[in-house]
């Protein structure tokens, strides 16, 4: 894993784009604070730039540094929370409306990923826009798999078809489940 975890960060450092396994699914991931990286993830998913996309940090200090957020809050499954006044990611991170979704993820190589990266990573699923999302690293289509940089050598086999829970915290206070 320690290999995997290197090559990911050369890659991630250079605004290159990755294919990796996460708490819930495969991902495309690249620095979140880098707007080229970040166009290359759209341009690969044929996304267009107004939907917005999930980063991910390893811990509540990293999700600190890029929400306002000062209670921190965990949950049993992965569940990925829609923040507002969001800094210190791209732009085209964020929606029009100044929130982004982020997730702290528990997954052992993303945790050790992040915490040596020390930055949000994007994690979007790893299809093209419209496609399914693949439920194992065989369904990954293969543009996707050209597209990036490196695909990561672990858990290849698994099948992975979580999805995480959606949650947003309105600026009254409120919750809202949106998935």
């Amino acid at each position: 894993m320690e290999a995997e975890v290197n090559k990911c960060l050369e890659v991630l450092s250079k605004g290159g784009l990755i294919l990796y396994p996460t708490d819930t699914i495969w991902g495309i991931g690249c620095d979140a604070t880098i707007d080229s990286a970040v166009r290359k993830v759209f341009k690969l998913k044929q996304r267009s730039d107004s939907k917005s996309l999930i980063s991910i940090v390893s811990s509540y200090d990293q999700l600190k540094k890029v929400t306002h957020i000062n209670k921190e809050i965990s949950f049993e499954k992965p569940t990925t929370v829609i923040y507002n006044n969001i800094k210190g990611i791209s732009k085209l991170a964020i929606s029009s409306d100044g929130t982004a979704a982020i997730r702290i993820v528990k997954d052992n190589f993303c945790q050790q990923l992040l915490s040596r990266f020390k930055k949000p990573i994007i994690s979007t699923s790893a299809n093209i826009s419209k496609d399914d999302t693949p439920s194992c690293f065989n369904d990954i289509n293969q543009k996707i798999i050209e597209g990036v940089d490196y695909v990561v050598d672990l858990r290849k086999d698994e099948i992975m078809n979580k999805i995480s829970s959606i949650i947003k915290f309105e600026k009254s206070g409120d919750i809202s489940i949106i998935r």
